[in-house]
């Protein structure tokens, strides 16, 4: 029977408190706590064995790892035993867009404060003669309160629509073949009739265009939808003419000369050309038309044989910022060079330049209304337009 006792004395050792077993040589427990020797060879028992246990729990989990390996390896090889790879091919999805589908090309504000070219003036006797404001503004706009000279007698009635006009006067281009074009007429808005009189009514401005002022006219609403349209997928910048009706940009709304998507212009096409609503037009420009640069004669610098060399190196003699001479052969100082004007007078036909696309919403007798779709750079009054 062993007489030494479970436990031992504690030692504090690294401010730990530990207790040993008793200790002797063969057993390796320690037999006297204060025998500094067995204590310390104790220590160094404890951390070897403490090394091999974590080498052998390191050891197990490299061997576990390895197994997993080679039994996903396996598996794999099992499932595709000719070795090659297996990826999952992920095709891109492309998608195609489809012809667009036929969309109104105005929205109601270009369909309401459009205005329009006619050949007559307008036959209205109601105008606006007061506000319920005027003492502070002589404009008004979307909200006001007004007077017009009508009522019973005119036939108006509460709650009714009215459109509010004004009639510029007599047009004329310089870009059109057509002598009178008709009276420019502004929209100016919406009126709604709340209370009406005798000889008088009040209204209700419920959109404004423009300002309103006394003495703008006040007429039935003509209803006029947005044409439906398949626009084409994309402006052909080179298409060949159609043969068709041609004509003009002759003025934008607002008195914009470079107008762009979305404005309303006016063309000197109209009913007499069989122009209808909806119709698409071409604007185009003649590579022969100048905008902006008018004269070709000035060219960059004139073509001389001298002196573009320096003294010392003699580099070079001739000008790298010139056409060509027209007479190669020739051996003077300066010669005569090609230039723009001399090209432009003796080519073929080139194809014209194409600047965007309209839709015809409003047609009259000698003119018509159209809304802006598409634009390849700016586009100005004057400009040609063609119907596709």
């Amino acid at each position: 029977m062993n007489d030494t006792p479970a436990t031992g004395p504690s030692v504090r050792i690294k401010g730990r408190t530990r207790r040993f077993r008793p200790y002797n040589q063969d057993s390796g427990f320690i037999s006297d706590p204060s025998d500094g020797a067995q204590v310390h060879k104790f220590l160094q028992n404890s951390g070897r064995k403490s090394v091999k246990t974590k080498s052998l729990q390191f050891v197990q989990m490299a061997t576990i790892f390895a197994v997993s390996i080679s039994a996903f390896a396996i598996n794999t090889y099992a499932q595709n035993p000719s070795g090659r790879s297996r990826t999952t091919e992920v095709k891109p999805t492309v998608y195609v867009p489809a012809n667009a589908a036929p969309a109104s090309v105005a929205k109601e504000k270009e369909m309401t404060c459009g205005g329009y070219l006619a050949v007559d003036p307008p036959e209205v006797s109601i105008e606006i003669v007061g506000g319920e404001q005027e003492q502070e503004q002589h404009q008004f706009s979307q909200g006001n309160n007004l007077y017009i000279s009508g009522g019973h007698q005119q036939g108006l009635r509460t709650g009714q629509v009215l459109s509010v006009i004004r009639p510029r006067g007599q047009f004329k281009s310089a870009w059109s073949r057509k002598e009178k074009l008709g009276v420019y007429t502004m929209e100016i808005g919406r009126l709604k009739v709340i209370e009406v009189g005798q000889s008088t009514s009040v209204v209700l401005v419920l959109r404004s265009c423009e300002a309103m002022l006394l003495g703008d006219l006040v007429a039935p609403v003509t209803e006029r939808t947005a044409p439906i349209v398949q626009l084409p997928d994309r402006i052909d910048h080179f298409a060949n003419p159609t043969g068709k009706q041609n004509g003009r940009i002759v003025l934008a709304r607002g008195g914009v000369e470079m107008p762009t998507v979305n404005d309303v212009v006016f063309i000197d096409l109209g009913k007499e050309d069989n122009l209808r609503e909806g119709d698409i037009l071409t604007i185009y420009r003649a590579n022969d038309t100048p905008r902006f640069v008018t004269k070709h004669e000035e060219e960059i610098s004139r073509n001389s044989t001298r002196p573009f060399e320096s003294d010392k190196f003699k580099g070079g003699q001739f000008s790298i910022d010139v056409s060509r001479t027209k007479n190669p052969n020739a051996s003077t100082i300066h010669t005569k060079s090609i230039t723009t004007s001399d090209i432009k007078n003796r080519r073929p036909a080139v194809p014209r330049k194409v600047v965007g696309e309209m839709v015809v919403t409003n047609v009259q007798q000698r003119t018509a209304s159209a809304v802006i779709t598409r634009v390849t750079q700016e586009v100005h009054t004057g400009d040609s337009v063609e119907t596709q």
